[in-house]
């Protein structure tokens, strides 16, 4: 994905009040031998571009006054209320840079698994995205983890997710904790909490509170 920007060298919240009422987006690069770079953007191909789940954990090819570079994105700012981007934070990143990373996770197979197409199970998605550690070069946008092996009342543990050639996780319990749980199906028809599976799949982990059954107040 591409991102356009242009150097700037009036700085203050004076103007970065007047980049915004042009419909720019202040921002700043930094990170590899050279300065931070002050920099603006054109805010609706940017505000376009972050609902874009792979905008947020890729790399980034950034074209600064005609010269390209890669850069990750790192932070964004946005308004209270409004649907604006009040300010937005880039990494300059070599290939062979070290970086640290949230990166989403992709569930696939799961209504041809064992534990939903047999045992008529509930599955519930304790975690969404996981932190992981690699080279620029190796940053996946998403890690899919296939879940037509999964059977009742075995939960998916953070160990048991296959990762891409020289990615990690950045543990920051235990890699028994559960990625998703699995509710079994009682007899009355009523699913087993996700919270109450996820307690007994990992006694130690912190579980989501359990929602209400429904009808109860």
């Amino acid at each position: 994905m591409k991102v356009i920007a242009t150097a700037r060298t009036a700085q203050g919240s004076g103007a970065s009040r007047r980049l915004r009422r042009a419909a720019k987006v202040p921002g700043i690069i930094y990170g590899g031998s050279t300065q931070p770079t002050a920099i603006e953007l054109d805010h609706n191909p940017l505000y376009h571009s972050l609902r874009v789940e792979a905008f947020h954990s890729s790399l980034l090819e950034m074209e600064l006054d005609g010269k390209n570079e890669q850069v990750l994105l790192r932070d964004v700012q946005w308004h209270a209320y409004k649907p604006q981007v009040l300010h937005i934070d880039f990494q300059r990143v070599e290939a062979d840079t070290r970086i640290h990373m949230k990166v989403p996770l992709h569930f696939t197979h799961q209504d041809i698994s064992p534990a939903v197409k047999v045992s008529g199970a509930i599955v519930s998605h304790v975690l969404t995205e996981i932190d992981i550690t690699c080279l620029a070069a190796q940053l996946p946008k998403y890690i899919e983890v296939d879940l037509s092996g999964l059977t009742a009342g075995h939960p998916l543990h953070l160990s048991s997710v296959k990762l891409p050639e020289g990615v990690k996780p950045v543990v920051h319990g235990r890699d028994t904790d559960p990625v998703l749980v699995v509710a079994t199906v009682k007899g009355g028809g009523e699913a087993e909490e996700p919270a109450a599976a996820a307690a007994k799949a990992a006694p130690a982990a912190k579980a989501a509170p359990a929602a209400k059954p429904a009808g109860k107040k």
